[in-house]
């Protein structure tokens, strides 16, 4: 394949993973907690034999996609009255238990299951210091104190179980606000505060990301024009070396 087609094709795919993954931040745009994500890409240059006219070795300069950022910046936090919507103020996860194991999630959008245990909005338990969180209905109505304390009327329930990393950009995307990773988990700093009837919201902002989707789009746009001139050239060369006697 013509090396004009190939560097062509590696910025198209490029464009087409930034468009990706922008509009994964704009679906996300109200998912509470959720940190919006950037792709990240290096130069990669590979030696080719000169082309007829040339002499020496060429270099060809190709886009690899080198993985995905996560910027971890806090979202706003949003007052919404609600006593099981928590905000983590400070860096921190609450501990979730699923089915594939423990999980970590900064998603404070919590409620109670029929038998009365604090879950995620995918029906996981959220984990206390002594596993999950049960409210009887004789807890009355629930507060929950900034270091996590859950108490009701009749005193302290439990007590939310908040943690922290050494290296949170390696904690991998599981779905539903979810992360895993192989990391042990350590007690969140005492700084880190909890806060009720508050939710964080997503750090997407919508017009940035609007901003580099018209960006990419044009760079997809310019590539593909590239390629176009280039595919003409060479049918006009053809036509003229088919026309020309023998």
């Amino acid at each position: 394949m013509d090396n004009t087609l190939l560097v062509s094709l590696s910025q198209q795919l490029a464009a087409y993973r930034s468009m990706d993954v922008i509009a994964n931040n704009l679906a996300n745009l109200s998912t509470p907690a959720y940190k919006r994500e950037e792709v990240k890409f290096e130069e990669f240059v590979q030696q080719v034999q000169p082309s007829e006219g040339q002499s020496g070795p060429q270099s060809l300069s190709f886009v690899a996609d080198n993985g995905v950022v996560r910027d971890l910046s806090e979202g706003t936090m949003q007052a919404t009255g609600a006593p099981f919507d928590l905000a983590i103020a400070g860096k921190g996860y609450f501990a979730v238990q699923t089915a594939a194991g423990e999980r970590y999630t900064r998603n404070g959008h919590l409620s109670l299951n029929g038998d009365g245990q604090l879950i995620t909005d995918s029906g996981d338990p959220v984990l206390g210091e002594g596993g999950p969180i049960t409210v009887t209905a004789d807890d009355g109505d629930i507060h929950i104190a900034a270091d996590g304390t859950v108490s009701g009327k009749q005193g302290q329930i439990g007590k939310l179980r908040l943690v922290d990393f050494a290296d949170e950009r390696a904690l991998q995307k599981k779905g539903d606000s979810l992360y895993a990773t192989s990391q042990s988990p350590a007690s969140a700093a005492t700084n880190t505060r909890i806060v009720q009837g508050t939710l964080e919201t997503s750090n997407v902002q919508p017009v940035i990301e609007i901003t580099r989707m018209i960006d990419v789009m044009r760079a997809y746009q310019a590539t593909a024009t590239l390629a176009q001139s280039m595919d003409t050239l060479k049918r006009q060369a053809i036509d003229k070396l088919g026309s020309t006697p023998n």
